[in-house]
């Protein structure tokens, strides 16, 4: 049987992040991909020019539409820009009864700025947290998921106790924004801490690396992979993803989705 693995996210005409970076690690990792479009983005290397969402009945019957024909075997949640669709692609997972959730809590621009309201915050964290299998905050999201400074590594075990309060089964708090050369992801389930660590990589070709990670967790979850196994593939994706960048564009390029399968051939060969 084929993995099917479904992606509910915005469109990136520049092709480095949301649904484009996340059927190319679906493809990469060969799992069949499904997408529902939340919003349309013009976009390149250097920004985002212009957002149209998509009305919330229209993405409400791609999801339906889906679950008729190909029930996916995980799915993955990115930008997801208000309260109200929030609550209702919410309400559609749990009524579909689909599980394998990873939700992506897309809140934070790279500049910093808040890409959520508070009222859709809420929603995130009382609708939609409780579904996920795996939630993938960085740290300045998971600051605003937790409302608590994160500072040190024991600020992002506190963080983690929290999200994992509000319903997920387990948490990873990328290491991204955090400093120094190494760079550390933090995993909790519940009942123990797990660090992934990596030396960081001297680059500015880092666009779509979070929707890039969370995509390749679920091309594993709709694998029937477990979920510790998961999350070390996905770090091992996304790391040669950066580590051999395409360098394409004059700003924040995308990473190299065939880079990790590259890397398997060369081994094998």
């Amino acid at each position: 049987m084929i993995g099917k693995a479904l992606t509910i996210a915005g469109s990136d005409s520049g092709g480095g992040a949301g649904i484009q970076a996340d059927l190319k690690t679906f493809q990469e990792l060969k799992v069949y991909g499904m997408s529902a479009i939340t919003a349309l983005t013009a976009q390149n290397t250097k920004g985002v020019q212009a957002v149209y969402p998509i009305p919330i009945d229209m993405v409400l019957q791609q999801l339906s539409s889906i679950e008729e024909d190909l029930k996916p075997d995980a799915l993955k949640t990115g930008m997801l820009f208000s309260s109200a669709l929030i609550e209702a692609v919410a309400q559609q997972i749990k009524s579909f009864q689909w599980g394998n959730v990873v939700v992506d809590p897309v809140m934070i621009a790279k500049g910093g700025a808040k890409l959520l309201q508070e009222d859709a915050i809420r929603s995130m964290r009382e609708s939609l947290i409780p579904l996920a299998t795996v939630i993938t905050p960085n740290i300045p999201e998971a600051e605003v998921l937790t409302e608590i400074p994160i500072r040190s590594l024991r600020d992002r075990q506190q963080a983690a106790r929290i999200l994992k309060k509000l319903g997920a089964d387990y948490v990873v708090i990328k290491g991204g924004h955090g400093f120094g050369e190494e760079l550390i992801d933090l995993i909790y389930d519940g009942h123990s801490f797990h660090e992934m660590k990596s030396m960081r990589i001297a680059t500015k070709n880092t666009h779509g690396t979070g929707c890039t990670f969370a995509a390749a967790i679920t091309s594993q979850l709709a694998k029937g992979e477990p979920v510790w196994d998961a999350i070390q593939v996905a770090k091992e994706f996304i790391h040669a993803a950066i580590e051999e960048d395409l360098q394409i564009g004059s700003g924040h390029g995308p990473t190299n989705h065939w880079a990790y399968q590259q890397r398997r051939v060369s081994v094998n060969t």
